[in-house]
């Protein structure tokens, strides 16, 4: 049996966070996580009761060849392109975050940036080398490809740099601390 690789535990906590319960549809899941043998295979386990209607829950994982050591937040995977997400719906993440940034917390705005910064660059690791666009066939969920058909320019190398930067500068714009008050 083959498992679809979370590449770090920032990549299966958002897959986990995409994927809600099959029956109540909530989201909110205390995750505990093992590494286990299934048929002679190490993958990542993660169970949990769904904190809506109290339904058991269980995705499987496989684990990467090479161990990705965080470096920053978030720290999705390294240079391969996923396999549990694909291009679209990598950028659909960056427009649900940058859509709701927390104005009123600047430590959070930041943090949001960050993970739209990251997701742009999960999108551009499907661009084969020398070329200029995301392929068709890095569109395999029906979200991903209903993204991709929305806009496909946004998929092209230019546009996703500019995304990058737009991100990165954009969170230069929140403050580290809030300055403090004068008399």
């Amino acid at each position: 049996m083959t498992f679809a690789v979370a590449r770090s535990r920032d990549e299966a906590h958002l897959y986990l966070d995409l994927h809600p319960c099959d029956d109540c549809g909530s989201v909110e899941t205390t995750w505990d996580n093992a590494v286990a043998v299934i048929d002679g295979e190490l993958a990542n386990r993660y169970t949990g009761t769904c904190e809506g209607c109290g339904k058991k829950r269980e995705f499987w994982f496989g684990l990467p060849e090479k161990e990705i050591i965080p470096e920053e937040y978030p720290t999705f995977g390294g240079p391969e392109p996923s396999q549990l997400l694909d291009a679209g719906q990598w950028r659909w993440v960056a427009d649900i975050i940058t859509a709701d940034l927390p104005e009123d917390d600047p430590h959070e705005a930041r943090r949001s940036l960050a993970v739209a910064r990251a997701a742009v660059e999960e999108v551009m690791k499907f661009i084969p080398p020398g070329e200029d666009a995301v392929p068709d066939g890095a569109f395999w969920s029906e979200q991903g490809r209903e993204v991709y058909a929305a806009e496909p320019s946004r998929f092209t190398i230019d546009r996703l740099l500019a995304a990058r930067t737009a991100y990165r500068d954009q969170a230069k714009g929140y403050p580290d601390e809030k300055a403090p008050e004068r008399d």
